[in-house]
């Protein structure tokens, strides 16, 4: 068995638990389940698999639940999980010596989320970290736990060839009641924390989970303006959500503003993207193609299809619109079997017009 304990809390998680188990089973891992109050079956489907399943009585906060699910492990290695994270790629050759020449650091997994946009599934890519050494680290953070140093610095990270998919889906009414339930943990940590660029992101996202954008913008520019290091994968998400939002409220001046970070997300093509979307809604064309095409030249990206056939499709709308139908069938063609382009193609085909603008929200 590798030195890793998988450390996973839940509360009724039935309907994900087992096939997150299911597909951990293979790696030899330990695993600890600790339940903080389930009524379905989740403790029963995680005894199939490890007979460690513990109880902790919910006290309104994440990072006391994790720290006890690690307390509970074996090893001094562990791997967070969440019930709804299923293993779709690892490669454990070497590890033990990558663990080793890591001992202090926090490893990152890659986590893929699906959404729905204009209709069409896609995946957005990120780098979380979930693999640390207890000796060294744990959590802290009543809500959106964070991994931290035991010596308070700030730990360093490793990459690690390991991507989950999150299946991630709940109700609409269970959404709103977390989202409701966290939105009061948060408020309890800013009061108690004073401005925390963390903190503002994550209530931003709440308001996104609220459908509160007005809020949602607030909170995400109270983040901005606190100056937090922009190589954090958290403040990069920050600054392109905030940027989709002020577009979906159609604020396009205030959107524009974010040009003035430009030298420091230029080398991520989501923000390239997302500045060519600003100059689009402001109908400032060139600009618009200039961030499209240069979107299309970065590797670094989150959000499937924004350094692809989804920059391609907004150069071709462009085009459109401008009359040059030519140049836009060369750049719908670009994007392959993306919906919106054959959409297009086949309009243009018929002598139809007025393209709909990608939206990315």
């Amino acid at each position: 068995m590798l030195p890793i304990t998988v450390c996973m809390i839940a509360k009724n998680e039935d309907i994900h638990i087992e096939e997150c188990l299911k597909r951990l089973r293979p790696c030899k891992f330990e695993i600890v389940v600790v339940d903080t109050g389930s009524v379905d079956r989740t403790t029963e489907a995680a005894k199939k698999y490890t007979q460690k399943v513990y109880h902790f009585d919910w006290c309104d906060d994440f990072s006391a639940a994790r720290n006890y699910s690690i307390s509970q492990a074996s090893n001094d290695w562990v791997l967070i999980i969440d019930c709804d994270e299923y293993l779709e790629n690892i490669n454990l050759v070497n590890i033990e010596e990558i663990l080793q020449d890591n001992l202090t650091s926090v490893g990152m997994i890659v986590r893929n989320n699906p959404y729905i946009i204009q209709g069409v599934r896609s995946i957005m890519t990120e780098r979380i970290g979930r693999l640390f050494n207890r000796r060294y680290c744990h959590y802290e953070g009543r809500i959106h736990e964070q991994v931290t140093s035991l010596d308070g610095k700030e730990p360093d990270s490793f990459n690690l060839p390991f991507t989950f998919y999150h299946e991630g889906y709940v109700s609409e009414s269970d959404k709103r009641m977390r989202a409701t339930r966290n939105l009061e943990l948060l408020l309890q940590d800013l009061e108690r924390k004073g401005p925390n660029p963390y903190i503002y992101f994550q209530l931003g996202q709440n308001y996104i989970s609220l459908n509160d954008l007005d809020k949602a913008v607030q909170y995400y520019k109270l983040g901005l303006d606190l100056n937090a290091d922009p190589q954090s994968a958290f403040v990069q998400s920050m600054t392109e959500t905030y940027g989709y939002s002020l577009i979906e409220l159609a604020k396009y001046d205030t959107a524009l503003s974010l040009k003035e970070k430009y030298k420091l997300f230029s080398h991520h093509a989501d923000f390239v993207y997302l500045m060519g979307m600003v100059y689009m809604k402001k109908n400032m064309w060139e600009k618009a193609i200039e961030e499209f095409t240069k979107a299309t030249t970065l590797t670094s990206c989150s959000r499937k299809g924004v350094n692809s056939y989804r920059a391609y499709y907004n150069i071709g709308v462009i085009y459109e619109t401008i009359g040059d139908k030519q140049k836009a069938k060369e750049y719908y063609l670009k994007c392959g079997d993306y919906n919106n382009a054959v959409k297009r193609l086949e309009q243009l085909s018929q002598e139809t017009d007025t393209p709909e603008q990608d939206s990315h929200l």
